[in-house]
């Protein structure tokens, strides 16, 4: 990838020993690689440069070689770190982090004097294989370690954030995206205007997600609980899997103006009820519905359909999906009594996608106002 900075985005850095996993992370939850692929991946020789610009979010990855110390003056270190807005590093703990540890305490202490408003995140990598008990043990003694290490050094005043992380299941998705929250100018608007669609609507929790990755970049102010997020984040899968078999234009089936299929007949719906227990708990839920178009007519625009999709559990509570514009959908968990009223949750949600979009778009001016160059007489 091109070398060439770009100074106008926040980054978030990638560091950390070599073969810890850093490489493997940014292709897993920004390129869509299948974690198993990443077996063969080579250890990275320069960086790795990446932007991601999808609706609310705007930032430009680095993914750096572990075996170079970017402090040293041989590189313009001021130039790396002035626009990073997160750094991020990387501990294998499956392997002995003494070394790591050490080179985390360089890292954030040398980063801290170049640019105090780097937000620090250290993720306790590769624990798909560690036990419970291991794992709560391995992320107390690193948080114990650094905090004396940083309180010795008097640069207690450094804040570090931990989490246990593995590419095999929802956990690093739900470390970036709490990562990622940080960086959003606008996420207390988007809780807010979360908190009052569910207050109005009876919606017990809502986020708002990026499909392309699977991280929610806004949620309401109720505590998130890690089941619920897991299920919403299956959802975009099951949805995705179900597009892509019926997504496209069939001559001898009924289709939309847009060319996507709409599942109407209960007994196709049946048939397509999950039966894996791995996946979205799916022997305790039915799939009711699943990517039903919303209904249009042929004079409009395929870029203002919007896809919706529901899916009822069997402990009486259901999922609903909708999306807001092309990267974001919003899914809610509720009671199915309160989706009766799906009159109003549908209202509701119009006059959320429009306050949405409102702030998308007053958002995107003051970016592209902050990005003009000033005239030069």
């Amino acid at each position: 990838m091109d070398d060439t900075s770009s100074s106008d985005k926040p980054r978030i850095v990638l560091m950390g020993l070599p073969r810890s996993g850093k490489s493997s992370i940014q292709r897993v939850v920004f390129g869509k690689m299948p974690p198993n692929d990443t077996l063969y991946l080579e250890s990275t020789t320069k960086i790795q440069k990446e932007d991601i610009t999808r609706s609310f979010i705007d930032f430009q990855i680095w993914d750096t070689p572990g075996q170079i110390n970017f402090f040293d003056p041989a590189y313009d270190s001021l130039d790396i770190f002035s626009s990073v807005g997160a750094l991020i590093f990387v501990i294998d703990a499956q392997d002995d982090y003494s070394d790591a540890l050490n080179r985390l305490f360089y890292t954030v202490a040398s980063a801290y004097k170049i640019n105090p408003n780097i937000t620090f995140e250290v993720l306790l990598h590769k624990v798909d294989g560690l036990s419970d008990d291991y794992k709560i043990d391995t992320q107390r003694d690193v948080q114990q370690r650094m905090s004396d290490a940083l309180q010795d050094a008097e640069c207690d005043y450094i804040h570090l954030t931990y989490y246990l992380t593995s590419i095999y299941d929802h956990s690093i998705y739900e470390a970036f995206s709490k990562i990622i929250q940080k960086l959003i100018r606008e996420l207390p608007t988007l809780e807010n205007l979360l908190n009052v669609l569910c207050s109005n609507s009876g919606i017990d929790k809502a986020y708002l997600f990026d499909s392309l990755t699977k991280i929610y970049i806004a949620t309401d102010s109720s505590p998130v609980d890690m089941q619920s997020y897991e299920l919403c984040s299956d959802m975009i899968d099951v949805a995705i899997d179900i597009e892509t078999i019926y997504g496209m234009t069939d001559r001898t089936q009924t289709s939309t103006p847009n060319g996507l299929r709409t599942l109407t007949d209960e007994a196709e719906l049946n048939q397509l009820s999950p039966t894996d227990s791995n996946e979205l708990e799916a022997s305790h839920s039915t799939l009711a519905e699943t990517m039903k178009q919303k209904s249009s007519t042929s004079n409009i625009p395929s870029n203002e359909s919007e896809a919706s999709s529901l899916i009822r559990l069997d402990n009486g509570n259901a999922l609903y999906m909708r999306e807001v514009n092309d990267p974001l959908v919003l899914i809610c968990l509720l009671r199915q009594d309160n989706f009766e009223k799906h009159g109003l949750i549908d209202y509701n949600f119009q006059c959320f996608k429009e306050a949405i979009t409102d702030v998308f778009d007053f958002s995107k001016k003051h970016n592209t106002h902050n990005h003009t160059p000033a005239p030069t007489e």
